[in-house]
């Protein structure tokens, strides 16, 4: 039987998932790494870190599963997008990645939009605004601030390119990672020599753009050693984390769409032509599917909201879990079950870490409004998660706007665990909300991707049919959608009429 392996270079460890070619998972191994925020908004690791987790990863995947790197047929990467990774023309890392996370580069966005003659011009290149945690503004900063760094570099990659050469030898990547630089000429698939021209960024300093499934490589003589797997098994391009979600939960037609409730919560639709929204609120990213194209909203607080809530107001809760064998999760969402739909009128803005979609502000604070005497704890649990709801629909509204049609959303993430926290999505969308039998995230999609590149399916249609199916449903509850739909327009009003104070508050 074949087996095909999932890497997952995520920002807190390395995943390898092997899987059989029916789909079914034979085994994981995670290893986890240190993240760096050596300054104030700044947010780096080493890329030697992301290669060491992946060996041992690897290893301890085939270990669990009984295999030899002999039964691997085929590898696929995915991982963290829009970090920098620059490397000498030995192939030698020049200083640690700056991360998708990392803030510093404000000043670098806005010389970029000026440099291409605006956001209208921006969007036709490239079909997105740049924001602090794309890959070509951290670029810039490295030459204007480090320019004994930039002057030796010869390779740019992206994180789970920078193992891909590790593996293969090869500097690759592929179109839906490439996506998330700001230099990729997203309608047409290819990096955008008008965008580099701009930047006075050399096009040999890019690496080789595939498509998802694409034989990017091959694993090379000192990887078999180091990681188990067979010299010469062929390496796909894999996809960036959300892209591979996305086909680990089935996102691979129109009117299916993600929702993904980690640390961040990430809207994604599947879309056969290629679409930017006007004002560039949207992600308009190549899709793994060859020839096919995504649009994606992002609340940067989602699941990161109730972690914060559970680590500020949960104290309770959390002692009661570890008497209990509980978890605290489960217990303040069982709180949030005694207050009413709409939290007795307490509303919450998610904006925590500041928010990248409808208002790509790092500026933008969290808030309760409305709060009054009458209000107990469950209602502040609830409003958060109603709160974390109404800024995800914000993203399918735009979407919706955009002609794309919304039959069924499907969950996904440590969010989709709790079912009220489901009834409140489905209740704020208006739309059957589905699980589907596949949990292990990106990892997942990126073994199907290698599937496809080694003939075990012939598209990536085809190995998510075969694959991927639902298993449970919550339906939207009537009244419930109605209260909601009022308030939805009250949560919209907050952010223009506290912007404002945001911005004043920011140096604070």
């Amino acid at each position: 039987m074949a087996y095909l392996l999932g890497l997952d270079i995520s920002t807190t460890g390395a995943k390898a998932l092997l899987i059989d070619e029916a789909g079914n998972v034979a085994a994981s191994a995670t290893t986890e790494y240190p993240l760096s925020t050596p300054r104030p908004l700044w947010s780096e690791q080493a890329p030697e870190d992301w290669w060491q987790g992946a060996c041992a990863s690897i290893q301890g995947a085939l270990k669990q599963a009984g295999l030899t790197g002999e039964d691997v047929t085929g590898v696929g990467l995915t991982g963290q997008m829009h970090g920098l990774v620059l490397m000498d023309k030995s192939g030698h890392v020049l200083r640690p990645a700056i991360l998708w996370n990392d803030q510093r580069t404000g000043p670098q966005c806005a010389e970029i939009t000026d440099r291409v003659g605006g956001l209208g011009k921006l969007l036709e290149l490239t079909g997105n605004a740049v924001l602090p945690g794309f890959t070509a503004p951290k670029i810039l900063w490295v030459r204007q601030n480090e320019p004994e760094v930039y002057e030796r570099a010869a390779h740019l990659l992206l994180p789970k390119d920078s193992v891909r050469y590790r593996l293969t030898g090869e500097y690759a990547t592929e179109v839906s990672d490439a996506s998330g630089t700001s230099l990729l000429d997203v309608a047409h698939r290819r990096w955008s020599e008008r965008m580099l021209s701009a930047l006075e960024i050399s096009a040999d300093m890019l690496p080789r753009c595939t498509e998802s499934p694409e034989v990017s490589g091959r694993i090379g003589a000192v990887a078999a050693r180091a990681t188990g797997l067979k010299a010469g098994t062929p390496v796909v391009g894999g996809a960036g984390d959300q892209a591979a979600q996305a086909v680990g939960s089935g996102i691979v037609k129109p009117g299916v769409i993600s929702v993904t409730l980690g640390t961040s919560g990430v809207v994604f639709a599947h879309s056969e032509t290629f679409s930017a929204e006007a004002q560039g609120r949207l992600h308009a990213f190549c899709h793994a599917v060859p020839g096919k194209w995504h649009l994606m909203g992002v609340v940067l607080s989602a699941g990161g909201s109730f972690r914060w809530l559970r680590d500020s107001l949960g104290e309770p809760e959390r002692s009661t879990a570890l008497l209990t064998g509980d978890d605290a999760y489960d217990l303040l969402t069982r709180e949030a079950a005694r207050a009413r739909v709409g939290s007795d009128g307490l509303l919450f803005l998610p904006y925590l870490t500041g928010e990248r979609t409808p208002h790509p502000d790092p500026e933008a604070r969290g808030a309760f409004v409305g709060l009054t005497v009458r209000h107990h704890k469950s209602h502040i649990v609830r409003s958060v998660l109603e709160g974390v709801a109404f800024g995800l629909c914000d993203s399918l509204e735009l979407i919706k706007d955009l002609g794309v049609p919304i039959q069924q959303v499907r969950a996904s993430g440590g969010g989709a665990r709790s079912p009220l926290w489901r009834q409140i999505q489905a209740d704020v969308f208006g739309t059957e909300l589905v699980l589907v039998n596949i949990t292990e995230g990106a990892a997942y999609g990126a073994a199907l991707l290698a599937a496809v590149g080694a003939g075990v399916f012939a598209s990536v249609d085809e190995a998510v049919s075969r694959t991927v199916r639902v298993t449970d449903s919550t339906s939207p509850i009537p009244e419930n959608v109605g209260r909601y739909g009022e308030l939805h327009p009250m949560y919209r009003s907050l952010y223009p009429a506290l912007k404002p104070t945001f911005h004043a508050l920011a140096g604070w």
